[in-house]
């Protein structure tokens, strides 16, 4: 999730956008860290706060930036899992509250990232996360080992939610649109 926002920011830079990270993720050790590091790969400024910080005020800060600095694109990285789910639901509406508070038109885009090694686990993570925002597409990642990302052909059929990114590695710019014919011959190549 941190590295596909890392690679977004990246991809977005290199077309010439003023891009602004937020790490929200305060609760995972590292997630700050990880995400200040792929900001200084691209370049793109980080706002951040201390490791378990309220990341709502994370995000609050972060879009009076974006506004008051005239950033065109503000990637914002969220927790993707707490021990308890339901507190990670309420902080994620939290979260969505105020960037449509502050951002009337916001969030523009959501997207989901799931892990494509996780199998069936992806499809209730994709349930849990649409019943709380919208979500508008999905990058699926890990896509450069075994995983094939199977199980991504229940989640769009069963939620309708697109797939618009997938992860191929571990390098700035493995990131790629979602290509439904090139993937789909990967899933099946053995059989063709």
């Amino acid at each position: 999730k941190t590295t596909t926002i890392g690679k977004l920011a990246h991809r977005y830079k290199e077309e010439g956008k003023k891009v602004l990270l937020a790490a929200a993720d305060t609760f995972r050790a590292g997630a700050i860290d990880q995400l200040v590091e792929w900001g200084k790969r691209s370049d793109v400024p980080v706002v951040t706060k201390a490791a378990g910080a309220d990341p709502a005020s994370v995000v609050f800060d972060a879009v009076e930036k974006a506004k008051t600095e005239n950033y065109e694109i503000l990637l914002i990285d969220t927790a993707g899992r707490l021990q308890n789910k339901d507190n990670l639901m309420k902080e994620l509406e939290k979260i969505g509250k105020i960037i449509k508070r502050e951002l009337p038109t916001a969030p523009h885009e959501v997207i989901l990232a799931l892990d494509a090694t996780t199998g069936q686990n992806a499809i209730q993570q994709a349930k849990e996360f649409s019943a709380v925002t919208p979500i508008s597409g999905i990058a699926l990642t890990k896509l450069d080992g075994s995983a094939k990302g199977g199980i991504v052909l229940s989640i769009v059929q069963s939620l309708k939610i697109p797939v618009k990114l997938v992860g191929l590695g571990e390098r700035i710019d493995d990131l790629a649109d979602f290509d439904e014919e090139f993937f789909v011959r990967g899933l099946f190549k053995e059989l063709i």
